[in-house]
């Protein structure tokens, strides 16, 4: 009854400003090119029924002298319409109710990564390979409770095609600068040609530096026999040699783990900025307008009234950091002053933003300890309420823009074992000299304790060519969609979430790698690692950057398994076959030793007590732990309901583990 009360007076309120929200609309155009209904070939879930799938192209219209805008980079330098309004266009998707009156009233928009959905792995438990295909619905949850799913594409640097989605945003043409560059090959194919990220301003082979160095922390050097060229194109009709591709003659002595360095005068910059503000104005479009300015209908009205109750915005690693970015940068309030979205739900994004607001922006790199090591994006602030940094003597937070608006939303934080490795995930959590801090009321963080950077559910351990153990398999849906739930009780009914569940120094969960080093249990055929992805205050003035102080940085403690202990621990977790972390390690031929990717590793244990004792492993193996297989899926049953005692799970998955655990091989 609530709802349809709001509804009507909203659309009272909708039919008296009609007229003057259309005009005041940001975003200026939405073509519909397409309607698919009904979509997922007609499956009906629960009591909406089925989806229908529109594909549409927006475009926004942003005033340059906007306080809200005047921020975007080079917004100045970007041509304008005849408004003087500075416009972009993006491909968006919307996946809404058939009969929109079925729906919940709740927006759940999706930040892209790297142009492609991804939420629906973890929020329906669709398969990884399903978004290659097209949308796969998995086990439908988002649409059984009644969400319409939005995405947009944001990432100027990149084309639409093949499922993936785009912004066209404007260049500031005749901009130069200088632009750093890094490439790892992973293979031995000599030479190579390698696509840079932003067109040269000469072709010019004198001016660039090209360096090679082993590890990310040895020196850069220059061997007699690496040289680059820029690529000779053999196709007609285009210019002989091109402006975007270098072929790299790479040296003996390197491994396909080497890291090549090409620092180079770049030209004409996307103002990636823009990325924010056509989140912003789509999403408070849909929210509050009834018409674009050229009179196009929102396609999410009810009843006169955009259906739109609630907005929540999710991102997943590149695009977590995204959402954690569009909060700092005070996106989340749009030109009329309105939230918009209720809530936010960054994914294992660790203390990390993203570089897209800056010239010449590389939004899709990520730092890693190998990898990227010096990529901007990481620096302070890394936690969401405003503190000093003690290194540098600043003072920010991620929520510091839109504390001083009133336009904060309620925050769920979410991070995997590999975010304490590979993203620092620990500073969310703790301040510049390595004491626990608090978060603010609005906002909760949980470790998915033991679970590698992202999976698909139901997986199996998998080697790689290039880690030296198997991938850690293990997958967060069944948690992330219980916070999901909690977050819109707490945004609509101000019932309060579940305790943040973060490793603390206070209690000892949260310590040094040196001294997990020596707890973590001695695990045959298993090296631990000899480093993690730290950080120092960086010059990024400088190229190569300049590295000042570190930051401490910690690590989650382990029970005697190996598996830690802080945080949500899945029912596979809390009855494991092996050990489950969030690094690996590079195997021979590819920087052996660093930390290799975010896939974690699965570290079995031993079949029977005989095995464990011959491998002299100390962990108790599979049959002194299981008595029988039932007794196995018992403890998994027991487990999953904990969680949902601590609604961290919802009833309805409690079959799912168990299930999954029925299938399992345990050889006894």
């Amino acid at each position: 009854m609530q709802k349809s009360r709001w509804r009507i007076f909203h659309a009272c309120i909708s039919l008296l400003l009609l007229a003057p929200l259309a005009s005041n609309a940001e975003l200026v155009k939405l073509d519909i090119l397409n309607v698919e209904s009904p979509y997922f070939d007609g499956r009906a879930f629960g009591d909406v029924g089925p989806y229908e799938m529109i594909t549409a192209r927006a475009t926004i219209a942003v005033d340059p002298g906007h306080r809200l805008n005047a921020g975007i980079v080079d917004i100045d330098l970007a041509p304008t319409n005849r408004d003087g309004r500075v416009q972009a266009t993006m491909d968006v998707a919307i996946l809404r109710p058939v009969d929109l009156s079925k729906g919940s009233g709740r927006l759940f928009y999706e930040v892209l990564n790297r142009g492609d959905k991804i939420s629906f792995i973890l929020m329906n438990d669709a398969p990884w390979d399903g978004y290659y295909r097209g949308l796969d619905a998995g086990n439908g949850h988002l649409m059984n409770e009644g969400y319409t799913i939005v995405w947009s594409g944001w990432q100027g640097d990149m084309t639409s095609g093949e499922n993936r989605m785009a912004l066209q945003a404007p260049v500031a043409e005749g901009i130069t600068g200088q632009v750093r560059d890094e490439f790892i090959f992973y293979h031995d194919y000599n030479p190579f040609v390698a696509t840079l990220s932003y067109p040269a301003a000469s072709l010019d082979t004198e001016s660039p530096t090209l360096t090679v160095r082993a590890r990310q922390t040895d020196p850069r050097v220059t061997p007699d026999d690496m040289r680059f060229e820029f690529f000779e194109s053999p196709r007609a009709g285009i210019a002989p040699y091109t402006d975007r591709q270098i072929v790299i003659h790479r040296p003996a002595g390197f491994d396909a783990g080497a890291i090549y360095e090409f620092i180079y005068e770049a030209r004409d910059p996307v103002v990636m900025g823009l990325a924010f503000a056509s989140v912003r104005d789509l999403i408070s479009f849909l929210r509050n307008d009834t018409e674009d300015a050229h009179g196009i209908k929102n396609p999410l009205l009810l009843e006169g009234s955009p259906a739109v109750d609630y907005a929540y915005g999710h991102g997943i690693s590149q695009s977590g950091r995204f959402v954690r970015d569009f909060l700092y940068q005070g996106f989340n309030e749009d030109e009329q002053g309105r939230m918009v979205f209720d809530g936010l739900l960054p994914d294992v994004a660790g203390s990390r933003k993203t570089w897209t607001n800056v010239r010449f922006s590389q939004p899709g790199m990520y730092s890693q300890e190998h990898e990227a090591h010096l990529q901007p994006g990481d620096q302070f602030p890394f936690t969401y309420g405003v503190m000093t940094d003690e290194l540098t003597g600043s003072t920010d937070g991620i929520l510091k823009r839109c504390l001083e608006t009133d336009t904060c939303p309620k925050i769920m934080h979410t991070d995997t074992a590999s975010e304490f490795w590979q993203a620092r995930a620990s500073l969310v959590m703790t301040d510049t000299n390595g004491n626990d801090i608090e978060l603010p009321e609005n906002v909760r963080a949980y470790l998915m304790a033991s679970t590698p950077h992202s999976e698909g559910f139901g997986e199996e351990p998998y080697e790689t060519s290039y880690c030296q153990n198997l991938a850690n398999p293990l997958q967060n849906g069944g948690p992330m969609r219980a916070l999901l739930n909690a977050l819109h009780l707490w945004v609509s009914e101000d019932v309060d979430p579940p305790d943040s569940e973060w490793p603390s120094r206070a209690d000892g969960t949260l310590v040094s790698r040196e001294q997990l080093a020596d707890d973590f249990p001695t695990i045959p055929g298993a090296s631990f690692p000899d480093a993690l992805n730290g950080l120092r205050v960086t010059d990024y003035g400088a190229l190569p950057p300049r590295e000042g102080a570190s930051y401490p940085v910690f690590v989650p403690t382990v029970d005697a398994d190996g598996n830690e202990l802080a945080g949500i621990r899945l029912p596979t977790v809390s009855a494991p076959l092996a050990t489950y972390t969030g690094w690996n390690l590079a195997r021979e031929g590819f920087a052996e030793g660093s930390l290799c990717s975010v896939i974690g590793s699965t570290l079995p244990f031993a079949g029977t007590r005989a095995e464990r004792a011959a491998a002299s492993d100390p962990r108790p193996s599979i049959a002194e732990r299981y008595s029988t297989h039932d007794e196995y899926v018992k403890q998994i049953r027991h487990a999953a309901e904990r969680l949902v005692e601590k609604r961290l799970l919802l009833e309805d998955d409690i079959e799912v583990y168990v299930e999954f655990a029925r299938q399992q091989d345990l050889g006894l």
